[in-house]
């Protein structure tokens, strides 16, 4: 049951569910890459940091309870032990939540740089913007 609720809803809604989640728990550099142009390992994967590793485990509950309200359950969770870096499958949907520097060390945003990017801002701004690594200009572009 669990997984038809999941296949109905939308990969990009469950990638901002889980940004805007995390963004709740005081996140810092919330970013979605949209992979489905280049690669089937997922259609989204949304990363953010954590400044230590109480808060990288309260936004990885955060983003556990917001999906769960809405039924949807993570395929497999790895890296909860340490919590340096949390990976939560969704399978369309991969979310990474980094201690600060293990996001530094990892890189993922350069490692998928043809990625489409947005950026969700810190929660006292409202703006978000996209960059895209295939554009070229690599500019911000409000949505």
């Amino acid at each position: 049951m669990v997984r038809r609720m999941e296949k109905r809803l939308d990969p990009e809604r469950i990638a901002y569910v889980a940004a805007y989640a995390a963004r709740d728990k005081k996140a810092k550099r919330i970013t979605v890459l949209d992979l489905r142009e280049i690669t089937v390992i997922a259609d989204y994967f949304v990363i953010c940091t954590g400044n230590s590793l109480v808060q990288v485990r309260a936004i990885v509950d955060h983003v556990l309870e917001k999906l769960d309200e809405m039924g949807i359950k993570p395929h497999h969770v790895e890296g909860l032990q340490r919590g340096r870096w949390v990976l939560l499958d969704y399978e369309s949907v991969v979310v990474h939540v980094f201690h600060r520097l293990e996001r530094e060390f990892y890189d993922l945003e350069r490692l998928w740089g043809d990625a489409r990017k947005t950026i969700l801002e810190d929660e006292d701004e409202d703006v978000i913007g996209v960059r895209s690594g295939r554009s070229g200009g690599g500019g911000l572009v409000d949505l």
